[in-house]
């Protein structure tokens, strides 16, 4: 029934006083379908099921995706506009009181409008996230800087997907997070997946990858755990962390030595080859093993394996995108694909487990500091031209590019932006060197914070303003393919929240620039102006309309008009995005971690997720069951190296870095490397691994340094004999 229904409400037939609503998950990439179940009484969300029509996951949902709903009736959700009148406890859950809209925002208004007379518009800035629709970050990129004429934006991507988005730019021309669709990887001969915990960030997708060994095909696991999935790997490279691009290297200067390029390809569609071969030519197994710890002969063994299969997926997550060469690891990988010629054609290729719901459409319609709609160049004048004919502004009125966002927190430290503008994300935990940001947010002169619960980062705001879930909104996503997929409303928003896109409109309109967007009055005419923003762009959504979706179970970027139906797999006729129309082997010397370990601090620190939780866990911690299933975090141990620190399974223990120090419980495990801990980051306050970690930047995607940094143990008896002599 729900096939010939794709999209639309019908009657759940099980339950005759229920509806269901046909959507996507709200976290990550995956965006598995699924039924919101509504009471038609009350028309509240009470529950879920499955989609089994939806063609990426069939079905399959993890234990985020069963509870999801939860989120939307949840006690915890912020009703109605919360105003500071203590400053002093900024950093706190007190000193809030509820206020009407409209004195929330004259005070914000009044504020920002001070702040901008005082310091010049550039003292405002806006930070924000991706698991928003399409609609609601292109509107925010343009409400930064139409409606606070600011050149201060940038998102939480930066700290997710942004090396992945630069890798790719710079091998291809253009950033698209999967080269075919998901339903061919399951149909491919081998899967080289590095930096990826699978099983447990993206589960969905392991009916795929399973289905490729059954078929006689091939995994391969770049890991320094020993992950679910790299417990069922033919080949576990088990790296030290952040020695990825050493590893990447030797497996082109493999393929290169034993024969597997395929040379007319490289020849006709590439560039760069013969000054990639000499870089390379130095990572011997032999060389690679002693900066990676890997063995010899399972290098080997992973190139030939690689190098045989007649098709072959080149996969990747965090793990090597969370460096400070994070984009080095990304077209080092993507390295193998371009000297084999195993790209450009179904089953072979080059893919992303996306970390956020809309982290690919999130970082392509003008959140980042220096990118417009459609993925175009702030920097480009012809660019910023397109987007200012749509905006209904001057090219000389467009604010030049802006910083990353760890680099907005050294501009606030600095007073050269004063104010903040916070939505849908939470960098009072997922941002590194915490102790630095956290006083950095306290000591902002105004902040807004709009979010559906009172996060940690709420807790230095001024002022609240409550936002609705994914399930009182409506708009369009784009999955971990490329397919943009439409995001149904399921139910009217609670107390007095509103969508970000219609707060930001408000707040335009008080700020006195609603003329540029009181046209605007519904999430479908924001699509509408969206689609036209991006029209000729890199990204082009213009075709993508929101009945082109529902037709064809979403539409493949890039879609140019109402005839074009999309397109699954990119550069199937082997022509780049570069002015060339070639593909960029690229050759990039090996750079160590920004920190390595030392007698003071000998381990290796790395950090990641669990099946139970979703970034900063602003959300799932608050989910009975996935709290029950990980209440806290933990800092994983191998046997070997417990013993040597005297630690016990299930004991306390401090981790320290040259940043900070928090106190987590052991984990003996024989899953990981002897040399490297592990501590998953969902948790909040003191619980936050984050006040570990480095900001080292990656020059290019500016992506700080999560997976690598020098630690230390110490016992907790230990620690209190030392602080009480």
């Amino acid at each position: 029934m729900l096939k010939d229904k794709f999209y639309k409400t019908v009657p759940n037939k099980y339950h005759p006083k229920e509806k269901l609503i046909s959507t996507h998950c709200s976290y990550c990439g995956m965006q598995c379908g699924m039924n919101l179940r509504v009471d038609t009484s009350s028309n509240k969300i009470i529950g879920v099921e499955p989609r089994y029509d939806w063609p990426v996951t069939l079905g399959k949902m993890c234990p985020k995706g069963v509870t999801a709903y939860q989120q939307t009736n949840h006690e915890d959700r912020i009703l109605r506009p919360l105003i500071r009148d203590d400053a002093s406890l900024k950093g706190t859950k007190e000193g809030f009181r509820e206020a009407s809209w409209e004195e929330a925002y004259d005070l914000i208004v009044r504020k920002f409008k001070r702040l901008q007379e005082q310091h010049g518009k550039d003292t405002l800035s806006v930070f924000s996230g991706v698991s928003m629709t399409n609609e609601k970050c292109y509107l925010t990129g343009k409400f930064a800087r139409v409606g606070l004429q600011t050149r201060y934006i940038d998102y939480n991507g930066r700290f997710c997907m942004s090396s992945a988005a630069a890798g790719f730019l710079r091998t291809f021309g253009v950033d698209r997070g999967s080269t075919l669709p998901w339903t061919d990887v399951h149909q491919t001969d081998c899967l080289f997946i590095a930096g990826s915990n699978t099983a447990e960030c993206h589960p969905t997708s392991m009916f795929r990858v399973w289905e490729v060994q059954n078929r006689g095909g091939y995994l391969i696991v770049v890991d320094p755990r020993e992950t679910p999935l790299a417990r069922r790997a033919d080949i576990h490279l088990d790296l030290k962390p952040g020695t990825d691009l050493a590893l990447a290297n030797c497996m082109v200067h493999l393929l290169i030595k034993n024969g597997y390029t395929d040379e007319e390809f490289i020849q006709q569609h590439t560039s760069g080859f013969e000054d990639t071969k000499e870089v390379v030519s130095q990572f011997t197994p032999e060389y690679t093993s002693e900066i990676t710890g890997v063995a010899p002969e399972k290098l080997v063994k992973a190139a030939e394996i690689y190098g045989k299969a007649p098709n072959a997926i080149v996969m990747f997550a965090r793990g090597i995108e969370q460096q400070h060469k994070g984009a080095d690891n990304v077209s080092g990988y993507t390295n193998m694909c371009l000297v084999t010629g195993k790209i450009g054609r179904p089953k072979s290729g080059v893919a992303t487990f996306t970390g956020q719901g809309n982290g690919q459409g999130g970082r392509e319609h003008g959140q980042k500091s220096d990118l417009l709609p459609g993925y175009r160049k702030i920097t480009n004048p012809e660019h910023v031209r397109e987007v200012c004919d749509v905006w209904g502004i001057e090219p000389e009125e467009m604010p030049e590019a802006g910083v990353s966002a760890y680099e907005m927190f050294e501009l606030m430290e600095k007073k050269t932006i004063r104010g903040l503008y916070l939505l849908c994300s939470n960098p009072a935990v997922s941002a590194p060197n915490l102790n630095y940001v956290r006083s950095v947010l306290k000591d902002l002169d105004f902040m807004v914070c709009a979010d559906i619960y009172l996060s940690e980062s709420a807790e230095f705001a001024d002022v609240i303003l409550p936002s609705v879930t994914w399930a009182e909104d409506e708009g369009t996503v784009t999955n971990l393919e490329g397919r943009i997929i439409k995001i149904n409303k399921a139910q009217e928003p609670i107390g007095e929240s509103k969508p970000d896109w219609l707060i930001q409109i408000e707040l335009a309109e008080r700020l006195g620039r609603g003329q540029y967007f009181r046209h605007l009055k519904t999430a479908s005419q924001i699509a509408d102006e969206f689609r036209l923003a991006t029209k000729g762009g890199n990204a082009d959504y213009y075709g993508a309309t929101w009945d082109k979706i529902d037709k064809q179970d979403g539409v493949f970027w890039p879609c140019k008009d109402e005839d074009d139906t999309g397109t699954p797999y990119m550069f199937l006729d082997k022509k780049f995005y570069h002015a060339d129309q070639k593909a960029k082997i690229c050759a990039l010397p090996y750079r160590p971690p920004a920190e390595e370990p030392c007698d003071e601090y000998p381990l290796r620190l790395t950090t990641g997720r669990v099946v139970y939780h979703y970034l900063s866990g602003n959300q799932t911690r608050r989910i009975p069951f996935l709290k029950d299933m990980c209440p806290e975090p933990y800092v994983e141990v191998h046997p070997e190296t417990a013993e040597q620190y005297d630690i016990q399974h299930d004991e306390f223990v401090t981790l320290l870095t040259r940043r900070g120090e928090a106190k987590f419980r052991v984990k003996v495990i024989e899953a990981i490397r002897k040399d490297t801990i592990f501590v998953p980051y969902h948790f909040g306050h003191e619980q936050s691994i984050n006040l570990l970690t480095i900001p080292a930047l990656d020059p290019m995607s500016r992506m700080p340094e999560f997976k690598a940094c020098a630690a230390q143990i110490i016992k907790e008896s230990y620690k209190q004999e030392r602080e009480t002599i």
